[in-house]
């Protein structure tokens, strides 16, 4: 594997798999923000990639904090992943 996005399923959950204050973080996130479950995987990657940018071995809260803050909500439509692709 050379990038995060080359990760699915197992081999994702074993490389991004975040601290307990990140997966608790993730999970209540996933049930406000209905998150599918490519939606969750995207949020995993992202939060993978930001933590390999801070230097740093795992996934904290702050990395997942930061990759859901990056999805954006559009009014009547719901979640959308970067702006103008559904999530």
């Amino acid at each position: 594997m050379r990038t995060n996005a080359e990760a699915d399923g197992k081999l994702l959950e074993e490389v991004a798999e975040p601290n307990t204050e990140g997966r608790s973080l993730l999970i209540e996130a996933a049930g406000c923000m209905r998150l599918t479950a490519r939606g969750y995987h995207r949020v995993l990657r992202v939060a993978r990639t930001l933590a390999d940018l801070d230097d740093s071995e795992g996934i904290g809260r702050i990395h997942i904090a930061e990759a859901l803050s990056s999805r954006h909500i559009v009014p009547g439509r719901g979640m959308l992943g970067p702006p103008g692709r559904p999530a």
